[in-house]
């Protein structure tokens, strides 16, 4: 079956000509910008202009996203495209249908403007350098002028970044966001001064739950499926069947009105706990006291400038306390922005990075959670059933495993972009690249995020029942996290050597024995020849080491 433009228009495109040559501009949107107050729309005339969409099966398998997100981004676009036609506004739309041949962006794009070529094509930067390199081509290849205009729905501009950036040796999250803070005098007092006398209180989030558990966790508005959602999964389940994921649990928000109610949820009932127990980890809770709002703020269903407000009122108001209030809004006002014009500055060559010549392929257990490891096997299952983990289960718990055991960061950050639901690569890539893998060379981040299984004893609840003991890096029950975090300084002892930050854990690793640091290495490859640790007790031969 071919595409189609889809047949339901309003009344205003029915009353359009049917040809469509005339259009003045062409308003191109992608699907992670379901925005109305975009830039792209400055200037629309509905008599004159048009905008176009497209659903697109070679997208989905570009990495093998997992069902979840698929049906995000299309039911997300589908709410949008309903909703300019409500107003008025001619919309385009190819619909991805079943069995339909697979086709990429590019070529439906390309087809369109050579069929019904407009006199301009406007689109808002796009999240994905590909996908910028793409609609250049198709507009030189067609000799159509294209427009690409600033996306206004982020808080700071490149131009803002440059300046702030011209002339520093390191580029720093904590710098760039006080400096966003003062110059939008958010949590400030006076303008001049962070309220409470500190930028950051990090150190005061850091807690665990403990022996007994989270104190009560309020759940999070779920959005049962409409209509349109239906038969987006529908259309997901028999197109994309053989994907990883499931859509049992489908309930995220696809429209700006219920991206707003996700956000009142959370600053009501989750953002007071958010702050102390933001790093905690606990089996069979997914979400805990997280906002679950980057999904909505990706798609550009929410705006980020709500949220802060939502945030700090929550904190004027005396709703939630401030070394909450301050952590959430350092996630969105400091890191969403830092990482976005990281992304930018350092394409096409960013997702090579590969500072520690890490070259293990990703374990296959990443796509089926069969480990008995249990916090890889929680993080993995709620992952790829949910499309969700929050960010300390990504950062120390997936992303940490692949540093350690020394995987292909390119294979990594596929990975990442590949199953969840809020992932587009502006912000996945170098929180993946360079922070968690630390492939820049530190670019991003002034350390690498390597720890043990203590770590993770310490912050959940995962290693009480789990075989494997994080105290220990050698014999049968030692945790493979700990193996492999001594490995891992044993293999870069040189190239962390200069980094200030490494340097206790460096004077630890000094006071290791040859014996024991062989033994640690021999664990180490028993590890990267069964990393799902299914089969450990079955000894290996080991590697050839060079002398210590």
């Amino acid at each position: 079956m071919d595409r189609k433009i889809n047949p339901q228009q309003s009344k205003h495109d029915r009353k359009r000509p049917s040809n469509h040559g005339c259009v003045r501009n062409l308003i191109v949107i992608f699907g992670d910008q379901l925005n109305r107050n975009s830039s792209a729309f400055d200037g629309f005339h509905s008599l004159e202009d048009g905008v176009w969409m497209a659903e697109s099966a070679l997208e989905a398998k570009h990495v093998p996203s997992t069902k979840s997100r698929i049906a995000l981004f299309l039911s997300a676009m589908r709410h949008f495209r309903d909703d300019l036609r409500t107003e008025g506004i001619h919309v385009l739309y190819e619909q991805l249908e079943p069995s339909s041949s697979a086709i990429g962006l590019q070529d439906l794009l390309k087809r369109h403007l050579k069929q019904t070529p407009p006199k301009k094509v406007i689109c808002v930067q796009p999240g994905e350098w590909r996908i910028q390199q793409m609609i250049i081509d198709v507009c030189h290849d067609t000799a159509i002028d294209l427009e690409i205009r600033d996306d206004r729905h982020f808080i700071s501009s490149p131009h803002f970044f440059e300046s702030w950036a011209h002339g520093r040796k390191e580029l720093r999250l904590e710098h760039f966001y006080r400096e966003l803070r003062k110059h939008h005098t958010i949590l400030m007092e006076n303008g001049k001064k962070p309220v409470g006398g500190k930028w950051n209180f990090d150190t005061d989030n850091r807690k665990p739950f403990g022996s007994k558990g989270p104190p009560s966790v309020p759940p999070p508005e779920r959005f049962p499926p409409d209509a349109t959602t239906q038969e987006v999964l529908a259309l997901v389940a028999q197109e994309f069947g053989d994907h990883p994921g499931a859509l049992d649990h489908f309930s995220w928000p696809v429209t700006t009105g219920q991206a707003e109610r996700a956000l009142k949820d959370f600053v009501d009932h989750r953002l007071r706990s958010f702050g102390v127990y933001q790093d905690a980890m606990w089996r069979d809770e997914p979400f805990l006291y997280h906002s679950l709002l980057s999904a909505a703020l990706n798609l550009k269903l929410l705006d980020p400038r709500s949220v802060l407000q939502a945030a700090e009122s929550a904190y004027r108001s005396g709703t939630a306390p401030l070394n909450a209030v301050e952590g959430f809004v350092r996630q969105i006002l400091g890191w969403r922005e830092f990482v976005r014009h990281i992304y930018w500055r350092r394409m096409p060559t960013y997702v090579e990075s590969n500072g520690f010549q890490a070259t293990e392929p990703l374990p296959p257990f990443y796509w089926n959670a069969q480990t008995p490891l249990t916090c890889l096997r929680a993080s993995l299952d709620q992952t790829l059933n949910r499309g969700y983990a929050h960010h300390i289960q990504r950062l120390m718990v997936l992303g940490n495993f692949c540093l350690l055991l020394g995987t292909d960061p390119k294979q990594v950050h596929e990975w990442f972009l590949a199953v969840f639901v809020d992932a587009v690569e502006w912000v996945e890539m170098p929180n993946v690249l360079g922070m968690s893998q630390y492939a820049d060379g530190g670019y991003m981040s002034s350390k690498p995020y390597a720890a043990s299984g203590k770590y993770i004893a310490r912050m959940s609840n995962y290693c009480r029942t789990c075989p494997m003991n994080p105290n220990e890096s050698v014999g049968s029950n030692a945790c493979p996290f700990t193996t492999l975090y001594w490995d891992f300084l044993i293999r870069h002892r040189d190239t962390l050597r200069g980094n200030h930050r490494m340097a206790l854990q460096l004077q630890h690793l000094d006071r290791l024995k040859p014996e024991t640091i062989r033994a640690i290495r021999d664990r180490a490859d028993q590890v990267r020849n069964d990393p799902s640790c299914h089969t450990l007790s079955r000894i290996p031969e080991p590697r050839t080491h060079p002398p210590i």
